[in-house]
This record gives C-alpha cells, sequence and structure tokens, in this order.
C-alpha cells in the first residue's frame, strides 16, 4: 500500500503539457480513476466536478483546474489561474477543452456574477488553449504574444474571432485595479509568459514554473540552456511574491522559483 501511495504522488507530479493522443490503456483508466478521487481533499476547493476544479487562494485569486488526457501518463491536471475584481475577471490559460471552459465560464457568470474581459493563453500547447474556442463563442476576447500568435497559427490553431496581440509586456484594468501579462525569455516554450496581479501578489507562472518535486516534463519545445535563467529573472522581479501556481501541480510560494531554477541549472 505505501508503494502505492508513492506511485500516486509520483504520477500526479507529473508537469507535461504537450498535446497527445487520448487514447490509452485500461491500467491508466484506473491509474486515473484513483488520481481523480485523491484530488478533492482541500479545504481550498469552492467548485467540483469530474472536469474542472475550482480553488480560492486569496480574496481576487482563484485556480482553476481542468484534464488531459495523455498517452504516457494517463490524465493530467492542468492549472490556469481567474483573477477577479469589482465583477470583472481575466483568465489565464483556457481549461483543456469546451466542455471545461464552459462550466469555468457558467461559473464566473453566474456564481461570481462577474464579467471575464480577458483570456491570455500563457502558451502555445494545449492546456492553455484548448477551451478557446468556447470563450470566443461567448465574445470574450483572446489576448496573446506575437510569438503565441504565430506558434498557434503554425501548429493549425483557427480563430473565429480576431486575437489581441502583444509584444512582450500586457497591462489589463480589472475594476480599479491591475493585471499584468509580462514575457521574460525562453524555457518550457519559446513563447511562455506570465501573469501577475499586484493586489494579491499573486504569479501565474504556467509551464514555466515547476512545482516542487517534479520532473523537468516534456522538453520537446523547451530551450532548457535558458530555463533557468528566465526563472532567475521572474524572481528577480518578484522577490517577495506569496502565491505562484505553477501549470501543473501544488501552487506556494518562491520555493517554486528555487526549485525550478535548481532543475534547470547547467
Amino acid at each position: 500500500m505505501r508503494k502505492l501511495i508513492l506511485f500516486l504522488l509520483i504520477g500526479f507530479t507529473f508537469t507535461s503539457c504537450k498535446k497527445l493522443s487520448s487514447k490509452h490503456n485500461h491500467a491508466k483508466q484506473d491509474f486515473n480513476n484513483l488520481e481523480t478521487k485523491t484530488l478533492p481533499v482541500d479545504s481550498l476547493i469552492i467548485y467540483q466536478t469530474k472536469d474542472l476544479i475550482i480553488k480560492k487562494l486569496s480574496n481576487h485569486i482563484y485556480e482553476h483546474i481542468s484534464f488531459l488526457n495523455t498517452d504516457d501518463f494517463g490524465k493530467v491536471a492542468c492549472n490556469g489561474m481567474l483573477v477577479v475584481n469589482e465583477n470583472k475577471g481575466v483568465i489565464f490559460d483556457t481549461p483543456t477543452d469546451n466542455k471545461s471552459s464552459l462550466e469555468l465560464i457558467n461559473f464566473v457568470t453566474n456564481q461570481l456574477k462577474s464579467e471575464i474581459t480577458a483570456v491570455i493563453p500563457t502558451h502555445f500547447h494545449e492546456d492553455c488553449v484548448g477551451g478557446i474556442q468556447e470563450f470566443e463563442a461567448h465574445n470574450i476576447p483572446t489576448y496573446a504574444t506575437n510569438q503565441t500568435t504565430e506558434l498557434l497559427k503554425n501548429h493549425g490553431q483557427k480563430f473565429s474571432k480576431p486575437v489581441i496581440e502583444f509584444n512582450k509586456t500586457l497591462m489589463l484594468n480589472i475594476g480599479d485595479k491591475k493585471v499584468y501579462a509580462e514575457y521574460f525569455g525562453e524555457g518550457h516554450t519559446k513563447d511562455n509568459i506570465i501573469g501577475y496581479f499586484p493586489e494579491d501578489n499573486a504569479i501565474f507562472g504556467g509551464c514555466l514554473i515547476k512545482n516542487v518535486g517534479a520532473s523537468k516534463g516534456y522538453l520537446g519545445d523547451a530551450n532548457i540552456n535558458k530555463w533557468s535563467e528566465t526563472v532567475s529573472k521572474v524572481k528577480l522581479k518578484y522577490p517577495e511574491v506569496k502565491i505562484i501556481i505553477p501549470g501543473h501541480g501544488k501552487w506556494g510560494g518562491t520555493e517554486l522559483f528555487d526549485y525550478t531554477i535548481k532543475l534547470f541549472e547547467l
């Protein structure tokens, strides 16, 4: 039993976010069922279905968790961030598909009584944009860097509405506060950015930032020579950040910066 628990914990920290096939064997399906049952034991959860989990981390910060089926690791939990202030909301990374994205939109609209004014993918992989069509269907504007837009188009992503592009930094008003998207350099991908909300001193690191104990994950689009340097730049600018949400795994504080820097040190 102790070996089984250890195996489950190791499996849950996997951090790949590359688009993969949904085919997997019965053994992996059994593992997924066990994994999903262990996820809800968290007092921060305020919404939960089989497709979407939402946690409230602070006055304005919510973490949304959806799931991506992969060949190699079964069902992988993927994180995003929702910032809400004065009945306005900004989302970093869509949930992994249109179904879970609709759940998130309905939650923000009906339960938080807020209007989503922007969705911002932090890089071009599926766990960041898998539900983009649902956001477009609800006339929610997409903001993305020039790099991300180019990579998405090169990988066959089609948009029904124009994407609002920016270069390296973006500032959006959210009620009487501001939220930021920033590019610091290459790492998990060449286009990975982070989100920052000063009011709650919170960062969404996306797949650029690893949860403590995670593996290096998928490296097919990575620049492992620059990864530590890029995260060091983020840490230098935000040395006292209180909340850091990685692309996969448990959120935390600046220990996530330190772990990621060490993990990719040359």
